[in-house]
């Protein structure tokens, strides 16, 4: 198992194949990301590789603010630090920088980022709801979600209950997307399909 990379979302585009077929990919850029440390069974109780995305000026002048028992440490940071659990055997050397072209073209990886914020939104948006009637008596409220709860048995609504409420701005996986280029100058990834995220706004995402 080898080492994943903190990537920031670009934004999405097409290439196109010699079929002429096109692929919707999302571009994805390294900027930095640097190995920090090992996290080994010995002194751990498990093996992980450390990493952090930025340029090395701005780390240092981060962690000169940091406290010296988790300087160094990607938890200090988690937005643009994260641990990555490899094997024993494939330990990136401390300090060596990632590049892109630790991913080949064809392979498959999974990426982890935080959706795009919603806001408040309502039971049709946030659950998919059916809403009421457009008629027969239902007036002003067609997209509310109707009843919450039963009348004397249960008498109450029970927690966890799907409502309005916040959307959005959550830890989402997107599993099996293809690599399909590579390009080591820029920094770029280009993975098929779409990841979770906003774009060009320093979102970051980690590709295990």
């Amino acid at each position: 198992m080898r080492s994943g990379v903190i990537a920031q979302k670009v934004g999405m585009t097409r290439v196109f194949t010699e079929t002429g077929e096109h692929i919707p990919v999302t571009v994805l850029k390294l900027g930095n990301c640097q190995v920090l440390g090992h996290r080994t069974t010995e002194k751990n109780g498990y093996v992980r590789a450390a990493a952090r995305f930025g340029h090395p000026q701005d780390r240092v002048s981060a962690e000169r603010r940091e406290a010296r028992p988790v300087r160094g440490s990607p938890r200090s940071n988690p937005a643009q630090g994260h641990e990555f659990r490899v094997s024993e055997d494939a330990l990136i050397p401390v300090g060596a920088e990632i590049q892109a072209d630790h991913f080949v073209v064809g392979q498959f990886v999974d990426v982890t980022g935080t959706s795009v914020g919603k806001g408040f939104a309502g039971g049709m948006k946030r659950w998919n709801f059916g809403g009421l009637r457009a008629t027969h008596g239902v007036s002003v409220s067609h997209r509310s979600i109707g009843s919450t709860g039963g009348r004397q048995d249960p008498g109450k609504t029970f927690k966890n209950k799907k409502m309005p409420g916040h959307m959005g701005v959550d830890r989402i996986t997107t599993l099996n997307l293809r690599v399909v280029q590579t390009d080591v100058e820029r920094g770029l990834i280009l993975v098929e399909g779409a990841v979770p995220g906003s774009r060009a706004d320093g979102s970051r995402c980690a590709m295990p």
